[in-house]
Parts: structure tokens; C-alpha cells; sequence
């Protein structure tokens, strides 16, 4: 069993509760818009980190992150992207791929809404957004997620609701 934290759209702030949050995580999946490469500093301080670049990323971030993750995990097919769309209607450079050969877990970020759901339409392929976590955006609340895979299974999802977008932590 392998336990993840998921946490997107930092934006050059990662919240102290964080740590606290990710203490027991096995790894961190980060789904782009770090803002900076100390971000990931940080959170690799905490958990070994998987992550992809977001729109606002530059070439620090870049030069260690890809675009796309696509890897297997605990007999989980899983890809990582910042700008993925939603069920339904996903960004054009990935509708096609994603259309032919989905994946068991699609994970983006990029939207800052937060929204977890089974895609019935790609053999009931499970989409995470774990909405956003940094300071900037329009969302209500910063939020990431926790879950386990285990076995071709995953479980124990959970949203974390860091506080309110300005509410002083």
C-alpha cells in the first residue's frame, strides 16, 4: 500500500499546515502551478514528490518536471497533467489519447475547483482535481487531497480543507 498527499495550484505559497497534513505520506503527486522551485524543495522535504509543470511555472520548475506523468502505481495506470478539462470535456491535446487509452486515475489541477468523479464514459476512470492550495485564484476554499492505493484499488480519499482563500492561517 502506498499512501499520496495531492496538492495543486501552490502558486509560491505552501501552507504550514502541509506538513502536518503530509507527515505520513509516502509521496507527494503535485499537479503543476508550484510558482517556484522552492516549493518543491519543501515538499520533497516532507514526502519524495511526482509533479508536472503548470502554466505559470518557469524554467526551474521545468527543467525538473514534465508536462505529463504517466507511470503505474500498486497496479494503478495513473497520469498527472496541469490542464486536462473535466469528465466529459477535456482539453484538446490530451481528449484524443485520453479517448483511446485512459487511464485507471486522471489527475489535473489548473481549474483551482475542486472535484473528484467517476468518468462512466472511459470505463469508469477516476478524475482528481485536488482544486488549489496557494494563496492566489478565485476558489472559496484551498484544498488538497490524501488516498491509498492498494492493489489495483483506489481508497481512503479525503479532502482537506485548508481554510478559506485570504483567511490567515
Amino acid at each position: 500500500m502506498i499512501k499520496i498527499g495531492l496538492i495543486s495550484d501552490t502558486h509560491n505559497y505552501l501552507d504550514p499546515q502541509i506538513k502536518e497534513y503530509f507527515s505520513d505520506r509516502d509521496e507527494i503527486w503535485h499537479a503543476g502551478d508550484f510558482g517556484n522551485i522552492l516549493i518543491a524543495e519543501e515538499l520533497q522535504e516532507i514526502a519524495p514528490v511526482i509533479g508536472v509543470y503548470g502554466n505559470i511555472d518557469g524554467q526551474d520548475i521545468r527543467g525538473v518536471y514534465p508536462l505529463h506523468q504517466r507511470f503505474q502505481k500498486e497496479g494503478i495506470d495513473v497520469w498527472i497533467t496541469h490542464i486536462g478539462g473535466i469528465p466529459g470535456r477535456y482539453c484538446i491535446p490530451i481528449k484524443e489519447e485520453i479517448g483511446s487509452n485512459p487511464p485507471d486515475l486522471f489527475i489535473c489541477g489548473h481549474s483551482h475547483i475542486l472535484k473528484i468523479a467517476r468518468d462512466q464514459s472511459l470505463n469508469k476512470m477516476l478524475y482528481m482535481n485536488p482544486g488549489a492550495a496557494g494563496k492566489q485564484g478565485f476558489q472559496v476554499y484551498r484544498t488538497v487531497v490524501r488516498f491509498s492505493i492498494h492493489a489495483g484499488t483506489i481508497k481512503d480519499v479525503e479532502v482537506i480543507n485548508l481554510g478559506k482563500l485570504g483567511q490567515k492561517v
